[in-house]
Formats: structure tokens, C-alpha cells, sequence
């Protein structure tokens, strides 16, 4: 077999729950053209709920049972702890950066907050510079219609940061200064009640947004731009993540734009399946491709790889990873090789280096 290219590199990193080791974060080397992982090295971390890696890839942050930590990344996709930082709360579910790499943003499921860190410039967490705790109740007054900030996303041009609270059925849009590292409520989008609106992303140009809604297991597209220094956003769409005919109590889980950003791939437990969509260039909308089983259990995240051939689902309740040979045109998914046991994982992400 010819040797690949450095530009054919890639790594993952998977986080998972430890219930019965410490080693939270897992790095796996990636056959591109096979579509298949295995395992290299174990990071040691508690409980690693949701990983992310900064925009100009040099760090990984990640939620912890102590807050947030902060990770280099090695020449060879490995990983160097940096520091961590309390994010003075209950537990994490999200974690993202702004733009610039210089401010983190954490979503609070539990406790319906929203926390900010300074960020240095070796990637280390600094203080935290403001606190948002949601209030209010959403249709029903019970657990599930309580705060919970599922997602804290910026825009593309790092000038708003877009909160989802799938309690509340919103998407709270504040804008946010980077010299003082505060946020303003300036809108919200108000989503179906009921809908649980999980995460939200953009598209590269910036001019679409994407939300998928857990309990209704929809994805909706929205306009994005701004006007008069106000944040528009205009509902585009709205379309299911399952087929007509689908498992009872089935909630949309993960979301993916492909790197072509021609795609949206996402995920669907209880159903527990996969979902392709092609992304209209100029309109933003979306079209159903495939929706096929994922053979595992809880889906909690997927990755695509990036020639769109290639899936991996990560099956959190049947502690597994599965893989799939991806024909978008042809409506198929077909699994590739077997599967790999992996506890309680949450997330999984592919990076070139």
C-alpha cells in the first residue's frame, strides 16, 4: 500500500464517562481511506462530558468533575495538560471558544448557567469574567421545562454568542465584548414549545444557522446577518431528523456539518440512527438523503470523515463504537468492520494534523 501523505493525517479523540479508571479522554489514529479508528494513547481526566478543540488547533478544552481543562496539542495529536479552572457551578454539559481563541464559553445543563473564562495566550483557562444564570419556566412546570443550557455557540463573525436552553425552548442571542469578556441579552429566538433546542451551528460563510431540537427531533435552519447592530435571524426551515416511520420515544442527539460543509449528518436515539442531509449553497436548505440504524444503542455523537464516505457512531448505553460505509447518492449505509468497545463515551471528533 503507498505510503500516505501528511495531508492525509488525521487523529480522534473520544471523551467518556469513568466510572472505573480515570482516563477520560482516549486518542485514536484514524485510517482515512479504510474509515476506521484504533486506539493510541489514554489522557487522564474525570469524567469528560464534552471536549473541544480552540479554532486555531493548538488546544483542547474540556468539561472535567473539577470545571474545565485546558490541553496542548502535541505535533503528533497528543495531548500535554495545561492547567484547569472552576467554573464556580454545577457541572458542564458544553464547551466552546469565540474566534479568537481568547474567551471560553460553558454551558451549564443543571444549573441553567452560563459561564465565561479569559483564555491565555499559551491556551491556558484564566479568570472567569462573567456568569448568566437563565430564569423562567417553559410549557410545563417540571424538570424538563427548567433551564438547562444545552449549547453556547458564537456566530461566525464572533459578534454574538447563541445559548440553547432546551428547557425554555430558546435561543438566547447576547451579544459579547472581548475587551471586558461580558455578555447582554440583546434577543432570542423562540422555538417550538416543546422542541428542546439541543445545539445550534453555522455554517462557514456565517449566513445559516442550524438547530436541532431534541424532543421533537427536528433540525431548523435559520438566516443569519446583522442590521443596525441588531442580530436577524429568520426561519428558513424546519425538517425531521427521522423517517415517517420511526421508534416511539425517540430524541435527535448530534449534530455534524461535514468538512465541505455540504452536509449535516446527525443522530437520533431510541431510533438509533443516522441521518444525512444535503445543504442547498444558496438557500441553506436542507435535503433528507438517508435515515438508517446506527447498530448500537444511544448514539451520543457521530463523525464524519472528510470525504463524506465515512461514519463513526458513538454509542453511549451500549458502550461501543460502530462504523459505516457512507452513499449519500445511493441512500446507503453499510457497516465497516467491527465494532469497538468503548465505556460511556460522549463525544468524538476528528482533527487533521
Amino acid at each position: 500500500m503507498a505510503k500516505k501523505s501528511s495531508e492525509d493525517r488525521y487523529v480522534a479523540y473520544v471523551s467518556t464517562y469513568t466510572r472505573k479508571n480515570d482516563k477520560g479522554i482516549r486518542i485514536y489514529d484514524v485510517d482515512v481511506n479504510e474509515g476506521r479508528i484504533s486506539e493510541r494513547e489514554q489522557i487522564t481526566i474525570k469524567n469528560s462530558s464534552y471536549l473541544t478543540i480552540s479554532h486555531n488547533q493548538k488546544y483542547i478544552y474540556s468539561i472535567t468533575d473539577f470545571g474545565v481543562e485546558a490541553f496542548k496539542m502535541l505535533d503528533n495529536g497528543g495531548l500535554e495538560l495545561i492547567n484547569m479552572a472552576s467554573i464556580n457551578g454545577m457541572r458542564g454539559c458544553y464547551i466552546s471558544t469565540d474566534y479568537t481563541d481568547k474567551y471560553m464559553f460553558v454551558a451549564g445543563y443543571h444549573d441553567g448557567k452560563i459561564t465565561v473564562l479569559k483564555l491565555e495566550e499559551n491556551g491556558a483557562i484564566g479568570e472567569i469574567t462573567d456568569e448568566i444564570f437563565h430564569q423562567g419556566m417553559g410549557n410545563v412546570s417540571d424538570r424538563n421545562f427548567r433551564p438547562h443550557v444545552s449549547c453556547v455557540k458564537m456566530t461566525r463573525d464572533n459578534k454574538y454568542l447563541c445559548a440553547c436552553d432546551l428547557g425554555l425552548d430558546h435561543v438566547k442571542i447576547y451579544s459579547f465584548s472581548t475587551i471586558t469578556g461580558k455578555l447582554k441579552l440583546v434577543d432570542a429566538i423562540r422555538c417550538e414549545q416543546e422542541s428542546a433546542p439541543k445545539y445550534i451551528k453555522f455554517r462557514k460563510d456565517g449566513k445559516f444557522a442550524y438547530v436541532i431540537n431534541q424532543m421533537n427531533s427536528s433540525i431548523v435552519v435559520y438566516s443569519y446577518k446583522e442590521e443596525n447592530g441588531r442580530p436577524i435571524f429568520d426561519k428558513v426551515q424546519k425538517i425531521s431528523t427521522l423517517n415517517d416511520y420511526h421508534t416511539s420515544n425517540a430524541a435527535a442527539c448530534a449534530m455534524k456539518l461535514s468538512m465541505d460543509n455540504k452536509y449535516i449528518f446527525c443522530s437520533n436515539a431510541g431510533d438509533n440512527s443516522v441521518g444525512v442531509f444535503a445543504i442547498d449553497d444558496k438557500e441553506g436548505t436542507l435535503t433528507k438523503k438517508l435515515v438508517l440504524p446506527i447498530s448500537g444503542d444511544y448514539p451520543k455523537d457521530i463523525a464524519v470523515f472528510p470525504d463524506c464516505k465515512h461514519v463513526v457512531s458513538l454509542n453511549h448505553e451500549s458502550d461501543t463504537i460502530t462504523f459505516f460505509n457512507v452513499d449519500i447518492e445511493k441512500g446507503t449505509l453499510i457497516m465497516n468492520g467491527p465494532e469497538i468497545k468503548v465505556a460511556k463515551g460522549n463525544t468524538v471528533t476528528l482533527l487533521k494534523i
